[in-house]
């Protein structure tokens, strides 16, 4: 059932006791309201749920606060984790001055990027399938204040462990080299990984996971393609999942693109993207790797765009420590069929009408409304001024010498960078009014907060570098 009585009528079919409304911050954090189920009647389920606005970072000022939760039915779900029996329900957030969606509500940025898709007639759905990495530790540690500073991650399965002397003794079952698929007991989270997607298929999302490989205690689940909304929807889900399988094992889950000073400790968000118009399959055609030139144009569009996207797709200081530092991250600004060192790679499909784009350097980090519906709107602004994307580079980029990467643009070498060139290119973003210019402020204003910030706190490695001088 997906109208509002229907969800009364789930409430008492079910026996619920809480509902809880879900939303979405400009960061891409996970807001809730919990209430008692007797006060959801459809009457109000249809007014919404009045919230101030005032306490998420980068929304109302104190002044004009209220904002107003609008759940929406098709995302219904029992809560897995809650101890009383709790209805999850994901909310658009509107102005109720107006009655009207609210500008800076990331849920209904993508709402509106899939009807300005519809307006432009390139297609009517756009379909996004995401690998979401991810790393799981047994103890975090971490503190950062005037007079001491310091991370402390650990976990049994890393190979620093293997001379560890644990009360149960030392299995000694670890990657000391990158194993991408191992069995277990190699791979130690087989079960804890196995449990997360069966909660998921449970809440309605199927997909795979698997050990990442590039270092000991790195996961990945899959998710198989659904329109844009529910695709973001779908991420949100996954990562409360995450987090909630991981802390009843004991452990901490973390979406951090580079929670590990280490060569391979990086964490990726590979996003697929494919449009369709009714039955037609908008990205298959007989050019390069058999797509479309549609599809080309829309590749054009990404890597032309790369640099104000990234301050949504990658939008953390610590994004750039993996675009910068880490191993084999996509960040040359190149397309490539199955080449996944380019940042913008084309799976090999076994019927041609599913070929995709799988867009590469995201993270994480991204709030997924925001970063997918910039993304189709780059894309857009590609087929609608047939952007070339150039050369595919079906060379493995990691494995060339430096001197012959220098003509390769990179994408934006630091968060700073990337809001620069998005207060500078953001017109694409703008048409339609899918983003709107005070949205596109408050964003970069909030995440200029993160980089003074760190910008005004010591480093250990300093003290490393530069203590005895």
């Amino acid at each position: 059932m997906t109208d509002l009585s229907g969800i009364v009528e789930r409430i008492e079919a079910e026996g619920v006791r809480f509902v809880d409304l879900r939303f979405t911050d400009l960061s891409g954090v996970w807001q809730h309201v919990g209430m008692n189920a007797s006060m959801c009647t459809a009457e109000r389920l249809q007014d919404g749920f009045m919230i101030d606005g005032s306490g998420i970072d980068g929304w109302r000022p104190a002044d004009e606060s209220d904002l107003v939760l609008r759940p929406d039915p098709a995302t219904a779900a029992l809560d897995p984790f809650s101890a009383q029996p709790t209805l999850i329900l994901v909310c658009d957030v509107g102005d109720p001055a107006g009655d009207v969606a609210y500008d800076r509500c990331p849920r209904g940025v993508a709402r509106r990027a899939l009807g300005h898709l519809a307006e432009t007639g390139a297609a009517d759905r756009a379909l996004i399938g995401t690998e979401v990495e991810f790393f799981v530790f047994d103890d975090v540690r971490f503190a950062s204040r005037p007079h001491e500073s310091f991370v402390h991650l650990d976990g049994e399965a890393l190979p620093h462990n293997s001379g560890t002397v644990y009360q149960q003794g030392n299995g000694g079952h670890r990657s000391f080299r990158p194993r991408h698929l191992p069995l277990p007991p190699a791979d130690p989270m087989a079960d804890l990984r196995a449990e997360m997607a069966t909660i998921l298929e449970q809440l309605g999302f199927r997909g795979l996971h698997h050990n990442q490989g590039r270092s000991a205690g790195q996961n990945e689940i899959g998710s198989r393609e659904l329109d844009l909304v529910q695709a973001a929807d779908a991420l949100q889900m996954q990562k409360y999942v995450v987090h909630n399988v991981a802390a009843s094992y004991g452990k901490s889950a973390t979406f951090m693109p580079m929670p590990l000073a280490a060569p391979f400790g990086v964490s990726s968000l590979h996003v697929h993207q494919s449009l369709r118009l009714g039955e037609r399959f908008v990205f298959a055609g007989h050019d390069y790797a058999n797509l479309s030139e549609t599809c080309l144009h829309y590749i054009g569009g990404i890597l032309h765009h790369a640099h104000a996207l990234s301050a949504f797709t990658n939008p953390t200081t610590n994004s750039y420590r993996r675009l910068c530092g880490g191993a084999e991250v996509p960040r040359w600004l190149t397309y490539s069929a199955q080449n996944r060192s380019a940042a913008v790679r084309i799976p090999h499909a076994a019927r041609n009408e599913d070929k995709r784009a799988e867009i590469r350097f995201a993270d994480p980090t991204a709030n997924p409304y925001l970063a997918f519906a910039a993304m189709l709107m780059a894309g857009l602004d590609g087929i609608r001024r047939h952007l070339d994307p150039g050369e595919a580079m079906d060379r493995n980029l990691y494995d060339l010498p430096p001197e012959s990467l220098t003509d390769l643009e990179t994408l934006a070498p630091s968060l700073e960078a990337a809001l620069t060139a998005l207060a500078a290119d953001r017109d694409f973003l703008t048409e339609g009014d899918v983003f709107s210019a005070e949205l596109i402020e408050a964003y970069i204003g909030l995440k200029r907060q993160d980089i003074a910030r760190i910008a005004a706190t010591p480093h250990p490695l300093e003290f490393e570098m530069y203590y005895g001088s």
